[in-house]
């Protein structure tokens, strides 16, 4: 790929921001400029049928018959255009321009259309004319080239390779991709908007799509091969066009058929001409929310991949998802557990497992999956939350086959770490009950010029070598004896799993009354509705400064100057535990607390521990507990399951501290070059 092309396409149609600023606000360029592209492609797309289609048309328009499906054939794409204006002819006639283009767009297919009116477009057709900006703005993006292949600049005919015969590319699908892409990325920036809402960085994708379909490499070699690629968050298609390209390059005979959605409408409108240009249904890219209104219900896929936007919430559809997941259960698509309203990442991950395909009792069938994840969907949420369930969820069925470190800034938006997690419901027999992870976080190489928080790139010798290394974990995975890699680990799938147990210690207290007791008894609403609390403090002041060291003696002292002050000693559990906790004091040395016979626990001093799986929890206190302190227990009746991935643990490398004599000449020789300087300032 050439890429300084892609950079000056996308500089031609962004040079158009030079005539809108002042009449559109820096936010709204994107609604100009970005579909004027799309329309100056689509025009270039269907030039070279233009005249038959038009011959079609009025050959057939009085007839009594489908004439899209006529139409659609004339072109040579699923859309068309009957109109006889181009952009060119219609700059020419200045006065009539707004009419006549909005008469050119009305001539399009209805999918076309469609397209267009997600942006608005006829609206700021009618603005752009008010502020005498049309005639400029479209004489700009009429001589934008964006044919895909060459045409002779003086005759216009097609330019054809004289080696074989074929036309030779101008501006590939690929690189109008790149194009769409990076003036995306320039709106972004330019309006402080999240750039990693619309699309994922292109070797990020190449990497992912690598690793999702390798596995696969041989099945899909075979002649004839069909497959179905969903991404439930496209954007601007990206990801869908890497997975055809990758496995048309596998097998240029295999049918590969893309399907997407996207909530974004000005993305949706690039992926959907996207789609019509490349021949796929442009009715399988839907528009809308997947999780409340999913596009692709009851449908399944081969495979499935996307890049969700990272922690964005989940609560203008909050009704619908718990709807979903009360009443449907796991016969819906949410039944796992719901996680936290300020990240819908691990939604989307569940959406995408209700699309996997069931593997059949001939072990045919199943899907793969691959996901953009940040840290937080592998550890976010305690014991039983809905974070822990929907992984415990995930291990327990067996579908999570490896998790991708990724190198941190390698994404427009945002500068944190990112994982892949790969998911399949067919592993392999020697995969099964395993789970791979694989360090990848020092294969990047450093950017020349960094775009946003982007400063780092995989090569494609990287990608080559993350995604061998990937297929030898799977081997190692199946064979302890396979040698292991340092950046890759195995583990069981109930490795990740652990009871989180709650420690208990008794109470223990010594009992005394001081002025702030006192103060304590005066303020407590418990006593202040059990005794007259002026006669009480009135009674217990003779005590100021004595102490007890049991509950009972404190009782019997208590009791007594109570009833020589005149006051009695008020009967019900709220004033005896409302009196015990104000008059007791915590002391280690203190007297034990009980309940029925048994210790009172600490609340204080309760804590908790994470036992893993396959240790037993009475073995984990005498072990790890009982030696520290002596009178814990474990409260059996709130032990809880959880479930969490901890990534970074397991690759942690201790790197111990510099040696202090090193540390120190290196201070020493700071501050002489400090003391330097100043002198020479002095001076």
């Amino acid at each position: 790929m050439n890429s300084s092309k892609h950079t000056e396409l996308a500089n031609h149609a962004w040079s158009v921001a030079d005539l809108l600023r002042g009449d559109y606000k820096q936010s709204d360029y994107g609604k100009v400029i970005l579909p004027f592209t799309v329309l100056r492609r689509l025009e270039c797309v269907l030039e070279p049928t233009r005249d038959q289609v038009l011959a079609e048309y009025d050959r057939r328009k009085e007839q009594n018959v489908d004439l899209g499906r006529f139409l659609r054939r004339a072109s040579g794409y699923r859309f068309y255009n009957v109109s006889g204006y181009t952009l060119k002819s219609m700059v020419n006639d200045s006065g009539q321009l707004a009419k006549h283009l909005l008469a050119y767009i009305g001539a399009f297919s209805e999918n076309a259309q469609e397209v267009m009116e997600r942006y608005e477009f006829a609206q700021q057709v009618r603005r752009l004319d008010n502020a005498n900006l049309l005639y400029r703005v479209t004489g700009r993006f009429a001589d934008l080239d964006l044919h895909p292949v060459q045409h002779d600049r003086k005759t216009g005919k097609v330019v054809l390779d004289k080696e074989t015969g074929k036309p030779v590319p101008n501006v590939t699908n690929q690189q109008m991709g790149y194009v769409f892409e990076e003036l995306i990325r320039r709106f972004a920036e330019s309006s402080n908007e999240t750039a990693g809402e619309h699309f994922t960085p292109r070797e990020v994708i190449e990497l992912m799509v690598s690793l999702l379909v390798a596995p696969d490499d041989d099945a899909l070699s075979v002649p004839g091969v069909s497959r179905t690629v969903l991404d439930p968050a496209c954007g601007t298609g990206g990801m869908l066009a890497a997975a055809e390209e990758h496995i048309k390059a596998l097998n240029p005979s295999a049918t590969v058929t893309v399907f997407g959605q996207e909530l974004n409408p000005e993305s949706w409108a690039i992926c959907r001409s996207d789609m019509m240009i490349k021949d796929q249904d442009p009715d399988d890219i839907k528009f809308g929310n997947s999780f409340s209104d999913d596009g692709h219900r009851g449908r399944h896929f081969d495979y499935l991949l996307a890049n969700p936007p990272f922690g964005v919430e989940w609560k203008k559809v909050k009704d619908e998802v718990e709807y979903e997941h009360e009443s449907l259960g796991e016969s819906g698509r949410f039944g796992a557990g719901l996680p936290r309203i300020n990240d819908g990442s691990l939604l989307f991950l569940q959406h995408m497992i209700s699309k996997m395909k069931p593997v059949t009792a001939d072990g045919k069938g199943g899907s793969r999956i691959a996901i953009v994840f940040n840290g937080s969907p592998l550890f976010t949420g305690a014991a039983e939350s809905g974070e822990s369930r929907i992984r415990q969820w995930i291990l327990e069925n067996d579908w999570l086959e490896g998790i991708v470190a990724l190198p941190d800034q390698l994404f427009y938006n945002t500068g944190i770490s990112t994982y892949f997690w790969i998911l399949t419901n067919r592993k392999a027999r020697g995969n099964k009950g395993r789970v791979v992870l694989l360090d990848a976080r020092d294969q990047f190489a450093k950017m020349r010029k960094s775009l946003g928080d982007k400063r780092k790139v995989i090569t494609p010798e990287q990608i080559k070598g993350i995604t061998r290394l990937y297929a030898e974990a799977l081997d190692a995975a199946r064979d302890p004896e396979h040698p292991q890699h340092s950046k890759v680990k195995v583990f069981a799938n109930e490795d990740f799993g652990y009871r989180r147990i709650t420690v208990e210690r008794p109470l223990k207290l010594r009992f005394e009354v001081t002025e702030e007791t006192l103060t304590a008894l005066a303020a407590s609403k418990p006593i202040q509705k059990a005794a007259d609390v002026d006669g009480l403090t009135t009674a217990l002041k003779p005590l100021l400064g004595q102490a007890w060291p049991t509950k009972r003696a404190a009782w019997d002292a208590l009791r007594k100057a109570m009833a020589e002050g005149g006051v009695g000693w008020p009967s019900g559990t709220a004033f005896q535990k409302a009196m015990r906790d104000i008059v007791g004091v915590r002391d280690p040395e203190g007297e034990v607390q009980l309940v029925k016979g048994s210790p009172e626990p600490d609340t204080e001093l309760r804590d908790y521990e994470n036992v893993p799986l396959d240790q037993d929890v009475d073995e984990y206190l005498r072990r790890e507990v009982l030696p520290h302190v002596p009178d814990a227990w474990i409260d059996h009746d709130k032990i809880k399951i959880g479930y969490e991935i901890p990534f970074t643990r397991h690759f942690y490398v201790y790197k111990p501290p510099r040696p202090l004599a090193e540390i120190d000449a290196e201070l020493k020789a700071l501050e002489a070059e400090i003391q330097e300087l100043l002198g020479e300032v002095t001076e």
